[in-house]
């Protein structure tokens, strides 16, 4: 390991598009946003490590302050200092006294977190020369668990339980990480959908992503319902009925809401509904889960941190975990809720559709396929082709 080389500054950078000018990344909660992200640039003697908190515009100057509240709890400590015992230092800005008052872990002090963590994260794999996930993959199990803050969750995944499982993936990795590499990762389209598009956008979109290859793809719903149904059919009838179709509603709903909305979208045969309802409310989720089957039940964008989650999970509340690659604490946190997703057998299918969460969430989902499940089947990475750049 090549961990020496103290973290010398940080450069914050407050990056905006004007993606609401054309409607980019409307839903029926945020009608003009306009995507941008709270950028972090970790200076050390060793490299450069970048890591980014998304937001839809107003409010990243907010994030911009929050990172700089963590200034003198990293700079000047050494790669080592941190990654020796990783676990604990995340708990140690998780927990600052003075910061923790903001949170506790959660809002915007946790998405400064998760923008300084991932920052780290990308130091320490250009320090080893690897992709992220491929210094994920080949830490050891116990490694790998030092990383993670147990606290909240032992109840549901003891550490040794833990290990457990991920040293019975470690015989398979080398197997497992070639077929990445060969065959890539399943992902949706979710380019095709977003609210504030014509029909005419909708059509040529769906039919360009057709001629790409695409068999998955997701819509805006949660607007007036005869809207959401109108629109529904439209891309229904240019996709067909063998392709995969997602629906996310943003959290416009109430529960009853929720249960009627996704009663009238059965005859379109959505696969899931993505954040029906507030993503705080465990047992609302459940509810939902429970009325509308076979409409299956995706959240955790909006899930504030592994507490929430292994809620979610306890209560079988959802079918799909979408995992957020920074509005948890960063990749530690993630490690966390992938573990818990694997124990409750909940397939993730990461949230990324935002400024750097598609190439956030690659890493991600490697990661998981190789060290944690073994499963791609029934899974996707959320891609966003026209954000990229």
């Amino acid at each position: 390991m090549k961990r020496g080389g103290k973290i010398l500054g940080m450069e914050l950078v407050d990056v905006r598009y004007p993606t609401s000018a054309s409607g980019i990344g409307s839903d029926a909660v945020h009608t003009s946003p306009d995507y941008s992200a709270a950028y972090v640039i970790l200076k050390a003697e060793n490299g450069e490590g970048h890591g980014l908190t998304f937001t839809v515009g107003d409010g990243n100057q907010i994030c911009i302050a929050a990172l700089q509240a963590f200034r003198p709890h990293i700079v000047g400590k050494t790669l080592e200092d941190i990654t020796s015992d990783f676990g604990a230092f995340w708990r140690s800005l998780a927990n600052e006294p003075q910061l923790r008052w903001l949170g506790p872990e959660k809002g915007v002090i946790h998405l400064a977190l998760g923008a300084l963590i991932n920052a780290v994260w990308d130091l320490w794999a250009k320090v080893e020369g690897k992709p992220v996930w491929k210094l994920l993959t080949d830490l050891p199990p116990a490694e790998l668990l030092r990383c993670i803050d147990f606290r909240y969750i032992e109840d549901a995944l003891p550490k040794a339980e833990a290990l457990e499982m991920l040293q019975k993936m470690v015989p398979g990795r080398a197997e497992r990480e070639k077929r990445i590499l060969a065959e890539g990762y399943p992902a949706y389209n979710t380019s095709i959908g977003w609210m504030g598009y014509s029909d005419e956008k909708v059509k040529r979109l769906c039919q360009e992503a057709l001629a790409e290859g695409w068999t998955a793809f997701k819509m805006k719903v949660g607007g007036a319902l005869e809207s959401d149904l109108r629109r529904m059919e439209m891309v229904r009838a240019q996709i067909g009925w063998d392709k995969v179709l997602m629906t996310d509603a943003n959290q416009n709903w109430g529960v009853s809401q929720a249960i009627e909305a996704c009663g009238k979208f059965q005859a379109y045969k959505p696969l899931w509904i993505e954040e029906p309802t507030s993503p705080d409310d465990i047992l609302g989720h459940k509810a939902i889960r429970e009325a509308v089957r076979p409409i299956k039940v995706a959240t955790g964008e909006h899930c504030q941190n592994r507490v929430i989650f292994k809620q979610l999970f306890q209560a079988g509340a959802i079918d799909y975990c979408q995992i957020d690659a920074c509005r948890l604490g960063g990749v530690n946190e993630v490690l966390a809720v992938l573990l818990m997703a694997a124990k409750f057998k909940v397939p993730v299918c990461p949230h990324a559709g935002g400024i750097g969460l598609c190439e956030y969430v690659q890493h991600l989902s490697i990661f998981d396929y190789i060290a944690v499940t073994g499963a791609m089947d029934g899974r996707w990475i959320e891609f966003v082709d026209h954000l990229h750049e």
